[in-house]
């Protein structure tokens, strides 16, 4: 599970840093696409390819299934590390998160999102009693 939140900055060649306590869970490969809260996500290969497993399970005749399987797929990479723990983000990943000379990489459970610094703090809950109510509004 990845958990936690980093700040790191993006170089002009689009590398970034993985947190070490991320890069175990991406031994088996990491995928990177744009996703679904204007970020980028990257997914573990086992988690990405379950992700693909059910997108392919869905009706062919399903016109929004077959635009967002194309979207998904269209957007994905294959990512590698570097000696120093970076990847490279392509250009159409850090265009769709809006990625600037910084990142916020956080934790999501099955996979690690980069956001733009401000995307993220949008993102954020005003209080604790806001962040009660959403929690609680998903009857957990």
């Amino acid at each position: 599970m990845f958990i936690g939140e980093y700040k790191h900055s993006v170089d002009a060649k689009g590398r970034v840093a993985i947190p070490a306590k991320f890069r175990l869970q991406l031994e088996e490969g990491a995928i990177v696409v744009r996703w679904v809260g204007g970020q980028a996500a990257i997914f573990p290969r086992p988690a990405f390819e379950a992700l693909a497993e059910r997108l392919k399970s869905l009706p062919l005749a399903n016109e929004q299934a077959r635009d967002v399987s194309a979207f998904l797929f269209s957007s994905a990479f294959e990512l590698e590390r570097d000696g120093q723990g970076r990847v490279v983000l392509p250009s159409a990943i850090r265009d769709w998160a809006g990625l600037g000379n910084e990142a916020v990489i956080v934790g999501a459970g099955e996979r690690v999102d980069i956001w733009a610094p401000d995307r993220w703090a949008a993102k954020g809950f005003a209080s604790p009693a806001a962040f009660a109510s959403a929690f609680n509004s998903l009857e957990l």
